[in-house]
C-alpha cells in the first residue's frame, strides 16, 4: 500500500514516477524498499493514465450526509410504525421462548 501511496505523492508533487523516485519516498518514510515491488509498480502504473483513474474515483456519487434529516415526513411515519412492530414483537418473547432458543444454542 505504501508503494502506491509513494506513487501518488510523486504525482501530486508533479514527479516523475519511476524507480528511483518511489525508492526516495520510501527510503524518507523509513520503509525497507523492495527492489522487485518496485520495478513491478513502475511497470504497472506505465500502462494506467493515474490522472483517469483518481477522476474516476473522486466521480463517484456519494449519498448527502444529511439525508436522514431531510427525508420526508411520510418516511418518517413509515420507519416509526415499523419499528412499533418489531417492537411490539420483541414484547411477545416469553422467557420459556428464550431458554428454549439457549438450548438450541447449547445443546
Amino acid at each position: 500500500m505504501e508503494y502506491m501511496y509513494a506513487s501518488l505523492l510523486l504525482k501530486s508533487a508533479g514527479k516523475e514516477i519511476n524507480e528511483e523516485n518511489i525508492k526516495k519516498v520510501l527510503e524518507a518514510a523509513g520503509i525497507e524498499v523492495d527492489e522487485i515491488r518496485v520495478k513491478a509498480l513502475v511497470a504497472a502504473l506505465k500502462q494506467i493514465d493515474i490522472d483517469k483513474v483518481l477522476e474516476s474515483a473522486t466521480a463517484m456519487p456519494m449519498a448527502p450526509a444529511t439525508a436522514p434529516a431531510t427525508a420526508p415526513v411520510e418516511e418518517k411515519k413509515a420507519e416509526e410504525k415499523e419499528e412499533e412492530v418489531v417492537e411490539e414483537e420483541e414484547k411477545e418473547l416469553t422467557e420459556e421462548d428464550l431458554s428454549a432458543g439457549l438450548g438450541a444454542l447449547f445443546g
